[in-house]
């Protein structure tokens, strides 16, 4: 017997392929690719259980309009844009990398006859390959600062004594500093609750999550990107 684990994944699925499916019927002379990310693409129910699909069109506006919506009792996040955009996406390096490259490299084909999807991971294996340290470090620059402007916050509410709006800036700025240690170890997340986990900042509180960020300081420091610079 099918675990419920399995089941509400193989509905998730077959949800998706029926999208797919509706998808090229209505728009086929639209459509050059359509491929499911998330955990749909890793087959697995860890780090999110919605249906994440990418449709790629051959021009912008073409194809169906992108939403977000609940089907079938399952979460649709219908991301759709041309297939030049999305290189452009693939090839950009932001301070969000960590959470968004995993969009890029894992995609499942739902319907790609041409091996399009293939072009848009190679895209972001090329453009990482040629990145440089420096590159990396001033985007972990960037989402550290992000992070002591919301553990700032975070402080700032506990005294006060707004703790429902502290404890929402904490746990932003857990999730900063996870994606500032992700650019700079170059290393990307399945999502959020990954991110959080594997960079171990789970559970900090202000002092400790002060300590990390003192921590990341001192490296962006060494590598030439100090936090605390001269006005422009």
């Amino acid at each position: 017997m099918a675990s419920p684990h399995t089941s509400e994944q193989e509905s998730r699925a077959e949800l998706a392929a029926d999208l797919a499916r509706r998808v090229r019927r209505r728009w086929r002379a639209d459509v050059v690719a359509i491929g499911a990310t998330g955990a749909l693409a890793h087959e697995d129910d860890r780090h999110g259980t919605g249906v994440e699909i990418v449709v790629a069109t051959y021009r912008p506006g073409g194809g169906p309009a992108p939403t977000r919506r609940r089907l079938r009792g399952h979460v649709v996040d219908l991301t759709v844009a041309s297939q030049q955009d999305l290189l452009t996406r693939a090839r950009a390096l932001t301070p969000d990398w960590p959470l968004r490259a995993d969009g890029h490299l894992h995609v499942r084909p739902l319907d790609d006859d041409s091996g399009w999807l293939a072009t848009l991971r190679d895209a972001h294996r090329a453009r990482l390959a040629e990145a440089t340290l420096r590159e990396f470090s001033a985007l972990a620059q960037e989402a550290w600062c992000e992070a002591w402007s919301l553990l700032d916050a975070a402080a700032r509410s506990g005294q006060w004594h707004d703790d429902d709006g502290a404890i929402l800036l904490l746990a932003r700025a857990r999730l900063a500093t996870a994606v500032t240690d992700g650019l700079l170890t170059r290393t990307y997340f399945r999502g959020p609750v990954d991110a959080a986990r594997r960079a171990g900042t789970v559970g900090l509180d202000l002092v400790e999550l002060r300590a990390r960020l003192t921590q990341q300081a001192t490296e962006l420091e060494k590598r030439g990107c100090p936090v605390d610079t001269e006005p422009f």
